[in-house]
């Protein structure tokens, strides 16, 4: 058997999986390029094996830990995707920007940090204090 080929449909199906990892926006659609990914590596691994004819099929065995990754992850990554959409009725990428940095600043009652100013020489502790005197 040739490598080429096996490689060759690796390279492919890694392709299309990291299109739609990049291009995708619902989460569960990530979730299967993902999986197309690893699906990928494991053909690859098994590929090797098979082409290097390993008497301890390290290729195999790599590929059942790979197996076995992905399907956790998969039923973690699927667990989350309904409990986000549970709660926020959309599984949309973008739209969940809940940890987000959205640059606004704390309200005055929480003092310890410090809001941002202009002058770049300034340091966290010369913030810290102009934002006690501030809300003194």
């Amino acid at each position: 058997m040739h490598l080429a080929y096996p490689a060759v449909l690796a390279v492919l199906l890694f392709c299309v999986g990291l299109y739609g990892v990049l291009a995708r926006r619902n989460a569960i659609l990530v979730l299967m390029s993902v999986e197309l990914m690893l699906n990928a590596v494991n053909l690859n691994l098994v590929a090797f094996d098979v082409w290097l004819r390993d008497t301890l099929h390290a290729g195999q065995a790599l590929t059942l830990f790979t197996i076995t990754i992905a399907a956790a992850e998969i039923g973690i990554g699927l667990a989350i995707v309904l409990l986000v959409y549970r709660n926020r009725g959309t599984s949309d990428v973008d739209k969940l920007t809940d940890l987000a940095d959205t640059g606004t600043l704390p309200d005055a009652g929480s003092a310890s940090i410090a809001p941002p100013t202009d002058n770049p020489a300034d340091t966290a502790a010369e913030q810290a204090l102009r934002a006690r005197e501030q809300t003194a």
